[in-house]
């Protein structure tokens, strides 16, 4: 009963690798848009009509630059004004 099991169980282990397999098959193709379909629209402020390439790039909005968050060493940290303890109230407002 055992060995029934295990092999039922790599049966299926063997299936779904060859269907993982499978699923990361495929062609890579320049995106083209089907017959009877216009081109892109012009956006409303933009001075000309966007091509496919322009819109596929990410603007440095959508994928900023990172490099300010990275520490390369260790600092002390600068004296900070508004690091207060908290006042009588515990930081409540309004009396309780």
């Amino acid at each position: 009963m055992k060995a029934m099991n295990q092999g039922m169980i790599a049966r299926a282990a063997l299936a779904l690798i060859v269907a993982a397999g499978l699923a990361g098959c495929g062609s890579v193709k320049d995106l083209r848009p089907k017959e009877g379909m216009g081109q892109v629209p012009k956006a409303a402020a933009a001075p000309e009509r966007e091509t496919p390439k322009q819109l596929m790039t990410s603007s440095t909005q959508a994928k900023p630059d990172r490099q300010a968050d990275l520490l390369d060493r260790s600092m002390e940290r600068a004296e900070d004004p508004f690091d207060l303890p908290p006042g009588p109230n515990n930081g409540r407002s309004g009396a309780e």
